[in-house]
């Protein structure tokens, strides 16, 4: 029997080690912004119903860990970039002040991860000076290059984050993740496929309980992902492929819940509140 006890507490103790040297992460859903009013499913799905709304936010994502990280997934935007007068937008806070509601300050995120180059995804990049900055390079190329080119496709660009993204480029502050299924944080992957822009990309997390997959624009909302539809006119320059990742998505997690897309409300009654305007996706 002592034997048996001292096995036991030995095999508490190696296991306690292993968890404790092993990254965990908590992830949050944090909102921004909002649409005014609720939106056509249309307007985000490809022949998705027209009499049906979907309520429209603005987020980013924080990924919490054990190792001293504090990670962002996009970066939000400031309100006087220029294509946010387009949206009836309500309800704005800016993207590093929402972060007090976590016991977080703007200096406290270690990285960026940029699934893609939109305003409203990156126009918040500067708020965060000790981020450093993950974006495939196929993405960048085309964001800082092609995109401005006589047939180039920059709906959705802003030349003031591309200024942006080639200075923290300069100062040593970004790495082009270059592909596919790519570990580039201990627990951190991401993927491409969905040509929501050239090469965008999600993130996939370990977070030691779960598997987490967060879309942002690669899904835009649940619609999309439920109902297995592309995203509307204008969301992906490959629909087929829009629609495989999302196919490949589900693969990659034990429950479609932990799949969040980019902009859909639904996400904030979902999961449990932990304040106003942030839940913890577990």
């Amino acid at each position: 029997m002592k034997n048996i006890i001292l096995f036991s507490l030995l095999f508490f103790s190696v296991s306690l080690s292993a968890w404790s040297q092993t990254e965990h992460y908590g992830v949050y859903a944090i909102k921004f912004a909002s649409m005014a009013h609720p939106s056509p499913i249309s307007n985000w799905a490809d022949k998705g119903p027209g009499k049906d709304s979907v309520n429209i936010d603005f987020m980013i994502w924080l990924i919490k860990g054990n190792n001293g990280k504090n990670i962002l997934v996009d970066a939000g935007f400031l309100k006087d970039i220029e294509a946010a007068k387009y949206f009836d937008i309500t309800h704005y806070g800016r993207p590093d002040s929402m972060l007090a509601k976590l016991a977080l300050k703007a200096g406290d995120i270690t990285d960026i991860i940029l699934s893609h180059p939109h305003w409203d995804h990156i126009d918040g990049i500067g708020l965060f000076p000790n981020a450093h900055i993950w974006i495939q390079k196929e993405d960048f190329n085309y964001f800082v290059g092609g995109a401005w080119q006589k047939d180039g496709r920059n709906g959705g660009f802003d030349k003031r984050d591309v200024r942006r993204l080639i200075d923290l480029n300069l100062a040593g502050k970004l790495t082009l993740v270059d592909g596919d299924d790519k570990e580039i944080i201990p627990g951190i992957k991401v993927y491409t496929g969905s040509r929501h822009t050239f090469n965008s990309q999600y993130v996939f997390v370990e977070t030691g309980i779960n598997k987490v997959i967060l879309a942002s624009d690669n899904i835009w909302i649940y619609y999309n992902l439920e109902h297995l539809r592309p995203a509307a006119s204008g969301g992906t320059s490959d629909t087929t492929a829009y629609v495989k990742s999302m196919i490949r998505m589900k693969t990659l997690v034990s429950d479609s819940k932990y799949i969040i897309p980019g902009h859909d409300s639904k996400i904030f009654s979902l999961f449990p509140a932990v304040t106003e305007g942030v839940v913890k996706i577990e």
